[in-house]
């Protein structure tokens, strides 16, 4: 996302040190690493100290922040989740999977594509034009990534955003109120059921088993 601030700590690089190690044991050709977690719970910070420790191997990995793939555009996404039901919309099925398997399909075969990214300021929907050519792996972070079919590697960071609320202030991408509070709850239910399909776990003291 365009303006996204990122938080990195030394919890970060040390869990992602740990999966880079995994990473160059375990990879092969357009590799996909999948990372989800609760709001707050470091999924884009972990991907990018990924995605920066792998060039010093030598391999060239694209994060892509899969909230861009959103249906619903930003600036209409509120009144429309709550004419429809926050326990009715919020879930898996706000994602364009379309949109997210032809980016894949373009980076597996090398082309040039077109992808949605979000501008958090003023919360439009930009298109940003990547060449996949040279591209080694995706690192595909978001609430959901890890449902993403074809995926390599999973990992799941377990803290939900009851642990963090700081995060979420510090970054303040969307007011912490009565409505932000039932949409975190709800992703909370859907994040959670994704666990058991993870490779990797990140416990909430960030340690990665």
């Amino acid at each position: 996302m365009l303006g996204d601030v990122l938080l990195i700590t030394e919890k970060h690089q040390k869990a992602g040190a740990i999966i880079i190690d995994h990473i160059l044991k375990n990879k092969w050709d357009k590799y996909m690493v999948a990372i989800s977690g609760e709001s707050g719970s470091g999924k884009t910070e972990l991907a990018h100290v990924i995605a920066k420790g792998l060039r010093k191997h030598g391999i060239m990995a694209k994060p892509i922040h899969i909230d861009n793939y959103y249906r619903i555009l930003p600036l209409e996404r509120t009144e429309w989740r709550k004419n429809h039901g926050i326990e009715n919309v919020v879930g898996y099925e706000e994602y364009d999977w379309d949109m997210i398997y032809k980016n894949i399909d373009d980076f597996k075969n090398g082309r040039v594509s077109t992808m949605p990214c979000v501008d958090l300021v003023t919360e439009q929907i930009d298109k940003l034009i990547t060449d996949f050519n040279g591209i080694d792996m995706l690192i595909i972070d978001g609430l959901y990534a890890i449902k993403t079919e074809g995926i390599d590697l999973r990992v799941f960071i377990e803290l939900t955003y009851h642990e963090t609320k700081k995060a979420q202030a510090v970054r303040g991408k969307e007011p912490q109120n009565e409505y932000r509070m039932a949409v975190l709850e709800q992703e909370h239910k859907m994040v959670k059921a994704l666990k058991p399909s993870a490779d990797i776990l990140i416990t909430k003291e960030y340690m990665v088993e």
